[in-house]
């Protein structure tokens, strides 16, 4: 099977599932294709007075347990096939975290670094125009994802009160915290992870000072690595879409920062600090115990698998991994940790966001990392425990996870069994 065929490469998650729990045909029949895909051209006036036109898509792939819920990305590369493919992952997170959600996920093909941002408002508003008829707090929810961020947010759901005529906070989260935004929600993908890796640690035999590279250097990774050298941690390597850097007794995460801040690749700190470059299709290989792939879909594949060092993968992407780079890492005995749990904080504090906007009332961000963390631990458990229980890898176990309350809820309302006289 071709690795770059997303959708189909997702489904075989569903099929390895299905095999390890009993499961009506009518539950996997409804879970393999999207409940709809809406697709549209924005059209909006240029700086220079000329107009433009912007491919987007809004998928909606199961709403069984809740209203759907997911990211909207800005990207030139963006697709159909690739917000569907996101949108079945996000089903699945929100069913392994039990959130009371669906899966959704949306995209504009736009490489927004090209706008103003003048016309990047335009365009934020243009997509909630296109799209208020499918987009709503109780039926489709958007957050941010690739090159969309807090303040795109809040333009959408400024634009989604207008056309409904009355302040709707909840139709959007990952806002400004000053337009109704939660407290938490920024570190919160990266966090969910780092709380996951410290809490299976000793399970996983690394409870001692782990060697981390990752793969990815942005919101997430950067988060990450602050996080895990907090606990004394050392970051031995980073990578960025201009490439990589490495030290082996550890980067300075501060020049690090500053560097990205300023909006440069990681690579202008090499030759300070002992930091070296290197190949960003290097960073896969880096001797380290904790590879963190914050990137984008299908960055370790079957041509990269086997260069692996790293004893244990967190995924903080969405399918960083192919298919055939799980049987290789699984012949190899590395742990994957899955990002259907792995990344799913972020849609766990949006949770809390969306419930804050309901009841109006605001939480401390304490009560938050302590709830993020709850909620962590109790799924990571069941997963860990699942797949020592069907001696499976924790991705098939967490799809086995999600899948039965999926599974749960599709056949509360009757299956063919239900239906024959």
């Amino acid at each position: 099977m071709p690795e770059d065929n997303l959708l189909d490469s997702a489904l075989t998650r569903l099929d390895d599932a299905a095999k390890h729990i009993n499961v009506d045909a009518d539950v996997i029949e409804k879970l393999k294709f999207p409940r709809e895909t809406t697709k549209v051209r924005l059209m909006i006036r240029m700086d220079d007075g000329s107009r433009k036109s912007f491919l987007a898509w809004r998928c909606r792939y199961d709403d069984t347990r809740g209203p759907t819920k997911g990211g909207i990305r800005y990207h030139p590369d963006a697709t159909a096939e690739e917000v569907e493919v996101l949108a079945f992952w996000m089903t699945f997170k929100c069913a392994v975290m039990n959130l009371p959600y669906g899966g959704g996920k949306g995209a504009v093909q736009v490489d927004p670094r090209t706008l103003s941002k003048a016309e990047l408002e335009r365009l934020s508003r243009a997509y909630m125009q296109a799209f208020s008829r499918i987009i709503g707090p109780d039926r489709d929810i958007p957050a941010p994802d690739v090159y969309t961020n807090a303040m795109i947010m809040g333009w959408m759901a400024d634009e989604y009160s207008q056309i409904v005529g009355q302040a709707s906070p909840a139709v959007i989260t990952g806002k400004p915290i000053a337009l109704g935004g939660s407290l938490g929600r920024g570190d919160a993908t990266a966090r969910g992870g780092y709380y996951l890796v410290r809490h299976l640690a000793r399970d996983l035999g690394m409870d001692g000072r782990l060697r981390v590279a990752i793969q990815g250097f942005g919101n997430a990774g950067q988060y990450i690595a602050s996080l895990l050298a907090s606990d004394g941690h050392k970051i031995v390597a980073v990578s960025d879409s201009g490439g990589a850097v490495q030290a082996a007794e550890g980067l300075d995460l501060e020049a690090l920062q500053a560097a990205k801040s300023d909006g440069h690749s990681v690579v202008v700190t090499a030759g300070k600090n002992g930091h070296e470059a290197i190949p960003a299709e290097d960073l896969v290989g880096v001797d380290c115990d904790l590879l963190v792939p914050a990137a984008l879909e299908n960055m370790i594949h079957r041509g990269n698998a086997a260069s692996l060092k790293a004893r244990l993968v967190l995924e903080l992407a969405n399918g960083p991994v192919t298919p055939e780079a799980d049987d290789i890492l699984a012949q190899r005995n590395v742990v994957v940790l899955p990002d259907i749990l792995a990344n799913a904080g972020g849609v766990t504090v949006s949770y809390f966001e969306w419930v804050q906007n309901k009841q109006g009332y605001y939480w401390e961000i304490e009560e938050i990392h302590a709830k993020l963390r709850t909620i962590m631990e109790r799924e990571g458990r069941a997963i860990w425990k699942l797949a020592q229980e069907r001696d499976v890898t924790m991705r098939t176990a967490a799809y086995v996870h999600a899948l039965s309350r999926l599974a749960e809820a599709i056949e509360a309302h009757g299956t063919q069994a239900d239906f024959i006289s």
